[in-house]
């Protein structure tokens, strides 16, 4: 486990207990109360959770995203190969809309380059497009949520509602057959609605984890996706219920 899977999962832990006490969380880890402690630091510094002598308490509550600066560090191998297996998908010429999120930022950057029409929802992967003359940029309207920075509110919708795209690439928090695409935050979740209305075909990023989960905004039911690529990790059982769904599922 790298310090990185470490911190996240340390948020992960703390954040379901509530409360924890560092010798629990060593043993929990498999490192030192030192390392724990150092840890806990770390997090406290980034808001995730408070320290008090003996332990912490998560400032995050249940089924909350942690922070953007967190994830995306987090697996950030395993979302390059997703990056590139989507990027592999998509032709020049085409024009795509690209979601928010830590692994659709890693798509814009590797379709950065590529002649293509972009609109990503995101700064982060406005930013990361920026400079590539061959990409014809398309900015959206909208609210951008802080650190995330991903665009929400009426003009985004109205940006999607006025273009029709060959690509959608979708990010979720969660993923199921039985429950559909899910988002922490019912603004983003209805953006990624409308950037799935506006596109032909529907590409869903998640890496494993996500396939396990049901966040609580609903985006739409899984047979509106038209691709999954997620990691070789991902559950058997889900990724078969979603192509029983017709959902062609890709592991990298």
């Amino acid at each position: 486990m790298t310090s990185t899977e470490r911190l996240r999962h340390v948020v992960e832990v703390v954040r379901e207990a509530g409360t924890i006490g560092v010798a629990e969380l060593a043993a929990l880890t498999g490192v030192s109360e030192m390392t724990v402690r150092r840890d806990l630091d770390v997090l406290a510094r980034q808001g995730l959770v408070e320290r008090f002598r003996g332990g912490a308490r998560s400032l995050l509550a249940r089924g909350e995203e942690p922070p953007f600066a967190v994830r995306a560090e987090e697996g950030l191998a395993v979302k390059r190969r997703i990056a590139a297996e989507v990027a592999g998908f998509i032709s020049d010429g085409e024009a795509v809309v690209i979601d928010s999120g830590t692994t659709c930022l890693e798509v814009a950057r590797a379709l950065a380059g590529r002649r293509i029409t972009a609109m990503p929802l995101s700064l982060h992967a406005v930013n990361a497009l920026s400079e590539t003359p061959e990409v014809t940029l398309l900015v959206p309207g909208g609210r951008p949520r802080p650190g995330e920075l991903a665009l929400t509110g009426p003009l985004t919708l109205s940006a999607l509602t006025a273009l029709r795209f060959d690509v959608a690439v979708i990010g979720c928090c969660g993923l199921t057959a039985a429950d559909g695409l899910t988002a922490y935050d019912l603004d983003d979740a209805a953006v990624k609605r409308g950037a799935i209305d506006a596109a032909r075909r529907v590409i869903a990023v998640a890496e494993s984890p996500k396939l396990t989960r049901t966040a609580l905004a609903f985006v739409a039911p899984a047979h509106a996706l038209h691709t999954l690529v997620t990691d070789e990790e991902a559950p058997e059982q889900q990724t078969t219920a979603l192509a029983s769904a017709g959902v062609a599922i890709h592991r990298v």
